[in-house]
């Protein structure tokens, strides 16, 4: 009787497993999560691994395989991860009756596997709706993942709200101090869809991104759930139920006038406010003036600091604001250009940076601290 084999590059299949890991070691009612499933045929391997909320599932062609009937079954998948990478650079796993046997090497060892039916059920019948340059959609990704709190009272505000219509898509993440929204024209649906996605998966899925090599991904749903994928990925979350918060409103223009600043400068400048802070919530004084911005802050326990930055093109009158510098200060790392357009309206109202380029436009807003804050 012919063995059922199949062998594999340690590399790509280490990288693989290593994408499976933050799915496989997250804590479920299931027993089975902490496993990857293995579909593997005459043809190809695929793997699949589901925490309940966040799915993955990958296809690759082994080096070799010899198959006399298809095989599922269930390996540990954390402790596959970990013997692998201690592995030589080629690796062949036989499939027996209750185990699977890795050789590589002079290294002959056995792991035992699960029944596959003990796997919960995995998304199907996938819905593509769009086709989207992978690397775009990564770069607007980084523009907005860094302000998604982690695990904020308002569960409404721990993801981030991908629209898309006929005019376009906008993808907008705010912590209820800051917003930060990309808009792009570059790609568009007849029928309008938005989805509000969780961080943990928009996280995972730029790690998907940065390592795969497709120029090109579709963006689908399956069952109520969200899909990316990849030639030889798919990638489903979970979609959070709560309403993300009305925010037009607070985006409006009306009446604000624009300046321009030194990005380089400004960022030095929020940096030396930031180390007086010495872990205190204290806001930071910002007078904005015809051609400059002066910037002060006083900790009675650390010392203090004033600054002015050349500040072009602004026509109001003085206006000045209290943030919290380091809201400004993440906000800048979103930005590229040498020069920031910001827009001011009054001590009320919120302070917001833009920048336009040829396939996006990006906005950081920053809502001002009371007085009663330090």
């Amino acid at each position: 009787m012919a063995k059922n084999y199949f062998v594999v590059e340690k590399k790509p299949f280490l990288s693989v497993l290593s994408a499976m890991q933050p799915i496989c070691t997250k804590r479920t009612t299931l027993d089975a999560t902490t496993t990857i499933l293995f579909n593997v045929d005459r043809k190809e391997l695929v793997l699949k691994g589901t925490d309940l909320e966040i799915s993955l599932q990958t296809s690759q062609e082994p080096k070799e395989i010899v198959m006399e009937n298809a095989q599922s079954f269930l390996l540990a998948g954390r402790r596959l991860f970990d013997i692998v990478k201690e592995l030589d650079d080629t690796i062949t796993f036989y499939v027996e009756d209750n185990q699977v046997r890795l050789q590589s090497g002079s290294v002959d060892l056995a792991l035992h596997i699960k029944d596959a039916q003990e796997f919960p059920p995995f998304p199907e019948r996938i819905e593509n709706l769009m086709q989207i340059d992978a690397k775009f959609l990564l770069e607007l990704l980084n523009k907005v993942a860094f302000i998604i709190p982690q695990n904020h009272a308002n569960q409404s505000l721990n993801g981030l709200y991908w629209e898309v219509d006929e005019n376009g898509m906008k993808m907008t993440a705010t912590d209820g101090h800051c917003l930060v929204q990309v808009t792009s024209d570059k790609y568009s649906l007849k029928e309008a869809k938005s989805w509000l996605l969780p961080r943990r998966a928009i996280l995972e899925l730029k790690k998907i991104l940065e390592n795969a090599q497709d120029a090109v991904v579709f963006v689908g749903t399956c069952d109520g759930q969200l899909v990316v994928s990849g030639t030889s990925f798919n990638f489903f979350t979970k979609l959070l139920v709560n309403k993300f918060p009305e925010y037009q409103s607070v985006l409006e223009r009306k009446s604000f006038m624009p300046a321009r600043i030194d990005r380089t400068q400004f960022v030095r400048t929020l940096r030396r406010s930031a180390c007086l802070l010495s872990g205190q919530f204290l806001a930071t004084d910002f007078t904005f003036k015809p051609n400059a911005l002066h910037v002060s802050i006083q900790n009675k326990d650390v010392g203090k600091l004033q600054e002015a930055i050349a500040l072009d093109a602004f026509k109001g009158n003085e206006i000045s604001l209290r943030f919290y510098a380091p809201y400004l200060l993440n906000g800048m790392n979103a930005f590229s250009d040498d020069k920031v357009t910001l827009h001011l309206h009054s001590s009320a109202k919120p302070i917001m940076f833009d920048v336009k380029k040829d396939d996006y436009s990006l906005l950081y807003l920053v809502m001002p601290v009371a007085a009663s804050h330090g």
